[in-house]
C-alpha cells in the first residue's frame, strides 16, 4: 500500500508544486482566501474527490472526500498569507502536501478500510478558522487529524503555546495641544503608560509566556491631544489554564493606563488558541516514516514555540502537527526569507516529503489493529 500511495504522489507532485506555487504568487488573508480556496477544491474535485465548499458557514472552509471504509483520516490544509510578507509561513506547503497524502491514501482507501478527508481551515493567523470549525462540529466525526507545518528544522513535537489576541481602544477627549492641552485626555498616553507596565510585568512572566503586540493608531495630528488609540496584542502561555492567568495581568496593565489618564478602555479578546495535545502513536509513527526519508529529528533549532489553532482541533480528536524542514536556516518562519524557500528546490521537496510521511503514517495507523481500533472509538 505504501509503495502504491508513493507512486501516485510522485505522479501528482508536478500539479501539487504547481499549486504551491500559485498561493505564494497570489497571497490571500485570513477569511478572503477565495482564490486558494478554488484551486484546491477543484483540483480535489478533479481527482474524484466529492467537495463540499463553504462548510461551518464559512466561504472558504470546505470538506473533499473519498471512500467509504471505518477509519476517517482528515488531513487540514492552511493556505492563508500574512500581511506585507505573503506566505511566510508556508501555508502553501502545508496545502499541497496535505492535497498529495489525501490522494496517495485515497489510491488505496479500500484496502486500507479508510475514508479519507481533506478539510480546508481557512485564517489560521489569528482569524481561528479552525476554532469555528470545531464548535461547529466540522471534526465530531472525524478519527485522526493529521498535516505537517514547514518551518527551520524537523521537529517531531514543537511546543505550541495557547494563545488570544486583544484588540485594545483607548478613548479621550481632543483638545489643541498648544492652546489648552488640560481641557484634553490623551487616549496615547494611556497606551504608553499600558505599555510601560507591560514591560515592569516581563520580570515575574514564565520562560513560557508571550506578551507583544503593535499600536494600530496613535493620533491624528501632532497639535491635537489624541482622542483615540488602539493596539494590537497577543497573549501567549504554555496551557490555557496558565493563559486565563497571564491574561489578567495583562489585561490590568492596560486598565493602568486608563486609571492614569481618565481615558476610557474597551477590550475585545477574540478566541482562544488551545496548546497542542500530541497523539503519542500517531507521532511515533510519523517519526518513523519521516526518517524512512532521510529526516532526522533532535537536531538544535530556535523555532520551538508559537500557536496554531490545530490545538484546538487536538483538543476534540487525535491529531499532530510536525515541523518540516525546508532547509531555509538561519531564516524562520514570518520573514521575508523564509517565504522566498517555500517555492525553491528544497520546499517543493518537502511537499513530496511531506505528503509521504502523513500517507504512510495513516496506512500504518490503519494496518495497527490496536491503534485503529483506538482511533475509531467514539467514547473518547
Amino acid at each position: 500500500m505504501k509503495q502504491a500511495a508513493r507512486e501516485k504522489i510522485a505522479a501528482a507532485l508536478p500539479e501539487l508544486i504547481d499549486l504551491s506555487h500559485r498561493l505564494h504568487a497570489n497571497p490571500e488573508l485570513n477569511y478572503a482566501e477565495v482564490k486558494a480556496a478554488g484551486w484546491l477544491t477543484d483540483w480535489l474535485e478533479s481527482a474524484g474527490f466529492a467537495v463540499e465548499r463553504g462548510i461551518a458557514d464559512l466561504p472558504t472552509a470546505f470538506r473533499a472526500t473519498y471512500g467509504n471504509g471505518p477509519l476517517k483520516v482528515a488531513f487540514l490544509a492552511e493556505y492563508d498569507a500574512l500581511p506585507d510578507v505573503g506566505h511566510a509561513c508556508g501555508h502553501n506547503i502545508i496545502s499541497a502536501s496535505s492535497l498529495g497524502a489525501a490522494v496517495g491514501l485515497a489510491t488505496v482507501a479500500d484496502a486500507a478500510g479508510v475514508t479519507v478527508s481533506v478539510i480546508g481551515t481557512p485564517a489560521e493567523e489569528g482569524g481561528g478558522g479552525k476554532i469555528v470549525m470545531v464548535e461547529k462540529g466540522v471534526f465530531d466525526g472525524v478519527d485522526c487529524a493529521l498535516m505537517i507545518h514547514p518551518g527551520p528544522a524537523d521537529v517531531l513535537e514543537p511546543e505550541v503555546l495557547a494563545a488570544q489576541s486583544l484588540d485594545i481602544i483607548y478613548t479621550g477627549v481632543p483638545s489643541h495641544a498648544g492652546a489648552a492641552p488640560e481641557k484634553g485626555v490623551n487616549a496615547a498616553d494611556a497606551l504608553v503608560i499600558a505599555q510601560t507596565a507591560l514591560g515592569l510585568l516581563r520580570q515575574s512572566l514564565l520562560a513560557t509566556d508571550r506578551v507583544h503586540g503593535i499600536v494600530t493608531s496613535g493620533g491624528e495630528a501632532v497639535n491635537i491631544i489624541p482622542a483615540r488609540t488602539t493596539a494590537h496584542w497577543m497573549v501567549r502561555a504554555s496551557t490555557a489554564a496558565r493563559l486565563d492567568e497571564l491574561r489578567a495581568k495583562v489585561l490590568r496593565c492596560f486598565e493602568a493606563g486608563a486609571l492614569a489618564t481618565g481615558a476610557k478602555l474597551e477590550v475585545k479578546e477574540y478566541p482562544v488558541y488551545a496548546d497542542m495535545r500530541y497523539d503519542v502513536d500517531l507521532n511515533a509513527l510519523y517519526r518513523s516514516n519521516a526518517e524512512a526519508l532521510g529526516r532526522s529529528f533532535g537536531g538544535t533549532t530556535t523555532f520551538t514555540r508559537f500557536s496554531t489553532d490545530q490545538g484546538n482541533v487536538s483538543y476534540v480528536t487525535p491529531s499532530i502537527h510536525p515541523i518540516l524542514d525546508i532547509g531555509c536556516s538561519p531564516a524562520v518562519n514570518h520573514q521575508p526569507e523564509f517565504a522566498a524557500a517555500t517555492v525553491a528546490p528544497a520546499g517543493d521537496k518537502a511537499i513530496l516529503d511531506g505528503a509521504l510521511a502523513l500517507a504512510w503514517t495513516a496506512i500504518d495507523a490503519a494496518s495497527d489493529t490496536d491503534l485503529r481500533n483506538r482511533l475509531t472509538r467514539r467514547d473518547r
